[in-house]
């Protein structure tokens, strides 16, 4: 009897099976990574990416807002007296350098805090014997505004300060820098607002006998009324895209 020897592969399962195990593995690995790509596309913004949008919205205003929306055409103050008052709008500056809007002493610490522009507008009070010109300074965020805040003196003193603006043909045509008599700073968010004010009919700060403090005490109102529109905060909205960024 002859010896038949069996020349029949050897049986492969064991190899099949790891391979089906990797494959089946991969698979699912492969679909964990597609559902948590899904899932990351499809989540809603996270509370910190809702504040980050805000914030950045905030930062944009300043370009995207129309002038008279932020420099609206009566700005509600509180009068020496007592009492609410309007002052109206004279005009809105064009010049929105940073460089041109304050005092040779403000211009580089300004710069150096990372100043993109000033924008500046003139307004007459309601008896119409005191301009204010109010320069809302834009800066990169909080911080850097704030850094520019404290390089700003916060005496009360005129100058070194913003610059008066006048507009020919109207009241405030003799609000020169001479005329400055008073100056304040307010902050908030990415933006401070400077004011300088003066008396309508052109005298001097040098000229004037007897300082009235109080005469100009509704300018810093005027400012932190229009800072408290121009930085407050708004509950981002995803689906308008031209206006946010979530």
């Amino acid at each position: 009897m002859s010896d038949v020897h069996d020349r029949s592969p050897r049986p492969v399962w064991p190899a099949l099976v790891v391979a089906s195990a990797l494959t089946l593995i991969c698979a699912v690995i492969a679909g964990v990574a597609a559902s948590a790509a899904g899932a990351e596309l499809t989540r809603g913004p996270t509370t910190e990416e809702l504040r980050r949008a805000s914030a950045e919205e905030v930062a944009r205003r300043w370009r995207l807002w129309p002038a008279g929306r932020i420099f609206p055409e009566t700005l509600a103050y509180t009068a020496e007296q007592g009492g609410e008052e309007q002052a109206d709008r004279v005009g809105i500056s064009t010049d929105t350098r940073c460089e041109t809007a304050v005092d040779q002493a403000l211009r580089k610490p300004l710069v150096r805090a990372g100043c993109r522009a000033v924008l500046r507008a003139t307004y007459l009070d309601a008896l119409q014997g005191v301009v204010v010109t109010m320069g809302v300074a834009v800066f990169p965020d909080e911080a850097t505004a704030l850094k520019a805040k404290a390089a700003v003196p916060q005496t009360g003193k005129a100058s070194p300060g913003l610059r008066a603006l006048a507009f020919s043909g109207t009241v405030s045509e003799r609000f020169t820098s001479r005329v400055r008599q008073a100056a304040s700073v307010r902050q908030a968010g990415p933006y401070v607002v400077l004011t300088t004010a003066g008396q309508a009919d052109g005298r001097p700060a040098q000229a004037v006998g007897e300082q009235r403090p109080g005469m100009f005490a509704f300018a810093p109102d005027m400012a932190e009324r229009l800072l408290a529109v121009l930085s407050r905060p708004r509950m981002p909205d995803c689906a308008a895209v031209e206006e946010w960024r979530c």
